[in-house]
């Protein structure tokens, strides 16, 4: 085709270039918010993948490592991101632990139930080498401070390392003192020294990346000949003080009655006393009214009173002439004596 020809077409599309024609505005914006949801999906996708973020919790610290160092300051909780495939985040709880040890615990490493560690109960020789299994339970909590040094010393298993072998060595040395049969009579010493051992060692490491919360000791089990022996000796006791009970209530009774029976002696003694003084009473005063009438007679009183009884019987005599008297001498009241028809009768009259 000629070259004229070439542009007078390029002049009739618009341009003395050769570009295509542009499309409608509608589709010049869907075309840029396909673009930018591809970019959204795509994003959202090496997110998901990748995940380079985390979320630690309240009671969690986090420890970030970068190409395998640790970073020595722990992240807090919140939203943290990192760089994948360079960088990653280990989360450990610091929140208080429990562990048991438990009698019937399975043999192993730490076995979770309900959030609580269990291990075996922990078996011992006493002073005379005889064996004591000793269950405790333990409270602790990591150092949130110091939790990527202690990750990076001790590692993830840090409470097998640190925990366990400083609670069986402490109760071995604690118990290893005792007698056996001494250990349930002196427990609560016992329990002290075990936490108060166990405290200190776990402070003697470096940067003391564990704090221990408390020691609890719950149980002492015995061998069976030393529980028999114990059980023998508390029977031993029990009847000690129950026969001391009885000779302490019978002496509280003999005391009773003793204090009865002196009470009784002390009343019938103011009784009597009371008597006494009664009769003392009375007869002084009868001697004082005999002493007062002893005092009020006179000579001429006494002539007055023989008088007065001569005349009675002079009177007596009218009516009773069988009547025999006497006089008794020197009497001022003669004693008069009745004889009629061969019945006596006697009479005193006296005033």
């Amino acid at each position: 085709m000629p070259a004229d020809m070439n542009d007078y077409f390029n002049k009739q599309r618009g341009g003395g270039e050769n570009k295509p024609p542009k499309p409608p505005q509608f589709i010049q914006d869907f075309s840029k918010k396909a673009t930018m949801l591809y970019v959204l999906i795509i994003v959202a996708a090496l997110l998901i993948f990748f995940k380079p973020f985390v979320v630690i919790n309240s009671g969690e610290v986090g420890i970030l490592k970068t190409a395998g160092k640790f970073d020595p300051a722990p992240l807090q909780p919140g939203i943290h991101f990192f760089i994948p495939g360079i960088q990653d985040v280990i989360v450990v709880d610091t929140r208080v632990r429990i562990v048991n040890y438990k009698t019937h615990a399975g043999e192993g490493d730490f076995n979770r139930r309900g959030g609580v560690l269990i291990k075996p109960a922990i078996e011992v020789l006493d002073a005379r080498g005889l064996p004591v299994n000793i269950e405790l339970t333990v409270q602790y909590r990591l150092n949130p401070m110091r939790a990527p040094q202690t990750i990076a010393e001790w590692g993830l298993n840090w409470e097998e390392k640190i925990i366990n072998p400083v609670v069986r060595d402490v109760v071995r040395n604690v118990i290893g003192r005792y007698k056996a049969e001494d250990l349930p009579v002196k427990r609560n010493e016992i329990a002290i020294k075990i936490q108060t051992a166990i405290a200190k060692e776990i402070d003697k490491l470096e940067g003391k990346p564990v704090e221990l919360v408390a020691v609890q000791l719950r149980s002492i089990m015995l061998p069976p000949k030393i529980k028999d022996q114990i059980e023998r000796v508390q029977i031993a006791k029990q009847e000690a003080e129950r026969v001391k009970y009885e000779v302490l209530r019978a002496k509280q009774e003999a005391e009773k009655r003793a204090a009865l029976a002196k009470g009784t002696a002390e009343a019938k003694k103011i009784q009597a006393q009371g008597e006494a003084d009664k009769i003392r009473i009375e007869a002084d005063a009868q001697a004082k009214a005999n002493r007062l009438i002893s005092e009020s007679l006179s000579d001429k009183l006494l002539v007055l009173k023989q008088i007065q009884v001569q005349g009675k019987f002079n009177e007596a005599l009218k009516v009773n002439k069988d009547t025999k008297v006497f006089l008794t001498p020197g009497g001022a009241v003669p004693n008069i004596w009745l004889d009629t028809k061969d019945r006596q009768k006697t009479s005193s009259v006296g005033h």
